[in-house]
Parts: structure tokens; C-alpha cells; sequence
């Protein structure tokens, strides 16, 4: 089933802790163009088709990757494509969003997507614990 695109904010949103939805989309479109990039047909398109319309176009025309990169890198790339984030808010962000398209995807899906892309993404997919 496709998430609405309210309620995808919404979830992110709370994952992240983020006080508004600008945030969360924000975090959500650089996240997911940078997945895009590590992902290759099937898989991509499984999971463009189960998000939001903006998002899905986001995760189907991606940013360019040369190489796939380890997650640190991909949260290091996070950070650079988003003003002022360093990289524990960076982690962060991935974290939230990675996590609601991982609800999205399925678990079946979050599998095949975690074996296209380098050991350690698994981390990154389980997204966060709540802060105390």
C-alpha cells in the first residue's frame, strides 16, 4: 500500500523529532535522492511505488552516484547536501527517513534493498531510538 504524503510526514516527522514538516521533507528528499542513486531497478521502483508521488520521483531520479558509498559516507553526504547539518544530525535524518521507508517497503523489500547496497545500511534502516 502507498503512504499518502501526509502520512509519510507525519511519521517522519515524529522519527526525526522535527518541529515541522518542512523539516521533514527536507531531510526526507535529500535521504531518499541519495538512495536512489544506490538503488537498481526492481527494488527502486518496488519502493518509488510504495511512497508518496513527490517522493517516489525524488527516489527515481536521483542524485549521481560514481561509486556506492559505505553509510558512513552516505551520511556524510547527507550532512553536505543539507544546510547546517553535521554528521550526528545527518545520521539522524537518514535514521528517520530510512526507517519510515523501510515500514513502507515491507520486510521483504527492506531485504533485497539491503543487499544491493554496502554491509552496515541495515543500521541506518532501523533508524533511531527516541532521545530521553
Amino acid at each position: 500500500m502507498t503512504l499518502r504524503w501526509e502520512a509519510f510526514l507525519d511519521r517522519v516527522q515524529e522519527r526525526g523529532e522535527y518541529g515541522t514538516h518542512g523539516e521533514a521533507e527536507r531531510a526526507a528528499r535529500v535521504v531518499l535522492a541519495l538512495l536512489g542513486a544506490h538503488l537498481l531497478g526492481g527494488e527502486r521502483a518496488e519502493l518509488a511505488a510504495r511512497l508518496p508521488e513527490t517522493m517516489a520521483l525524488i527516489l527515481l531520479n536521483p542524485l549521481q552516484a560514481a561509486e556506492p558509498l559505505s553509510p558512513e559516507r552516505f551520511v556524510r553526504a547527507t550532512a553536505a547536501w543539507i544546510e547546517g547539518a553535521g554528521e550526528q544530525t545527518a545520521r539522524w535524518d537518514v535514521g528517520a527517513v530510512l526507517s519510515v521507508a523501510a515500514e513502507a517497503a515491507g520486510e521483504d523489500l527492506t531485504r533485497r534493498i539491503l543487499l544491493q547496497l554496502p554491509p552496515g545500511y541495515d543500521v541506518l534502516f532501523g533508524g533511531h531510538p527516541k532521545s530521553t
